[in-house]
């Protein structure tokens, strides 16, 4: 059997490992030799740098037409708290946000049963009058199929659609775990895997950049993070439009889901530093702060991670109804670079496309 070490030096040389290698690597070495490791190979991609935008969210809708097990976020017709903005009231979100030198709006909500196409590509073309500056990054994978299948359009079409409309990348939820046993348990009436893929496959066809995620921590094995993982590394291989990796962490306030519990902030590390080894053609991993809170982040930026997203100004919901530590998740310039600079690295702002500003 392989050796840790050996290992080790594989990564240390920049060389690709496999699925067993990456499991020995996973379950055996020490924390700090993983740390060591995907230092090492984030350096290769961006050195000491650690990257960061100013960024807003719009979530239009709670409601949603899927009922997933570990949503804290969902709420039915009719609840107090459910909410389905207007576009007059998105139009008054985004004019709030004008002269703050906003680089970026993540729109992403619940797949909502009656909104269609038209309503989506109204909704960018308003906010994008608004804000003609900023790239609008909206849609998991899993809203897009539905509102594109609703329309009886082919994927390619309703991309085509929403990027003429001003769509410029995709977020990488709704990826959740891809072992289709697993999602049977957490997310049976979700859209499948293979929707997933279809709509960043074709995204990256059509020149639009994408990320991607994966929802941990709950009643997956180590073997459905190494196959999820695989599956990403093995597309991005093929098509190359993948910008960043973003592993979530289940979090279990408020949920069918609440009785598992959460995982240690030790195994946060270790997912985020097996992913920076493995994904070893994905150029960026983040460290979402909003979910794993800024001290967690903070300690982030030492395995592996080399970007915690953005200011944010307390515009989303799905992490703090889920029990997330900021209730109201708001980061200043000044306190992300200050995260950065107490990790040893130096902040960069970017825009959606990982230009350096």
């Amino acid at each position: 059997m392989q050796r840790i070490d050996d290992i080790a030096a594989k990564v240390r040389r920049a060389e690709r490992i496999d699925d067993t290698e990456a499991e020995l690597l996973w379950r055996r070495a020490p924390l700090w030799l993983l740390g060591e490791l995907a230092i090492a190979a984030k350096r290769r991609v961006s050195g000491d740098k650690v990257y960061y935008n100013r960024n807003f969210h719009i979530e239009p809708t709670n409601r949603c037409v899927f009922n997933c097990r570990f949503c804290s976020y969902r709420r039915p017709a009719g609840s107090p708290e459910a909410w389905d903005y207007t576009m007059d009231q998105i139009e008054e979100i985004v004019r709030g946000k004008q002269g703050r030198g906003i680089t970026e709006v993540h729109i992403v909500g619940g797949v909502h049963p009656e909104h269609g196409l038209e309503y989506y590509t109204d909704m960018i073309r308003r906010v994008k009058a608004l804000l003609p500056e900023a790239a609008i990054k909206a849609f998991t994978a899993i809203e897009l199929s539905y509102m594109i299948r609703k329309a009886g359009l082919s994927v390619e079409a309703g991309l085509r659609q929403l990027k003429q409309a001003g769509m410029d990348a995709i977020p990488g939820g709704g990826a959740e775990i891809f072992d289709d046993q697993v999602r049977r348990r957490i997310c049976p009436d979700k859209g499948s895997t293979a929707e997933w893929f279809e709509v960043h496959e074709t995204a990256h066809r059509l020149g639009i950049p994408t990320n991607a995620t994966i929802l941990y921590g709950h009643v997956e094995e180590l073997r459905h993070r190494i196959d999820h993982l695989r599956r990403l590394r093995e597309q991005q291989d093929a098509t190359g439009g993948f910008n960043a990796f973003i592993p979530l962490k289940y979090r279990n306030f408020g949920n069918p889901m609440s009785e598992i519990g959460e995982v240690s902030v030790i195994e946060d590390l270790r997912m985020l530093a097996m992913s920076r080894i493995y994904l070893d053609n994905i150029p960026h991993i983040k460290a979402y702060w909003v979910m794993y809170g800024k001290a967690t982040t903070e300690l982030a930026l030492a395995f592996g991670a080399d970007d915690i997203d953005g200011t944010i100004d307390d515009t989303t919901k799905i992490y703090s109804m889920a029990g997330a530590d900021d209730r109201r998740p708001t980061m200043s310039v000044d306190e992300i670079h200050r995260i950065v600079r107490a990790a040893g690295c130096r902040a960069v702002e970017r825009d959606t496309f990982y230009n350096e500003l």
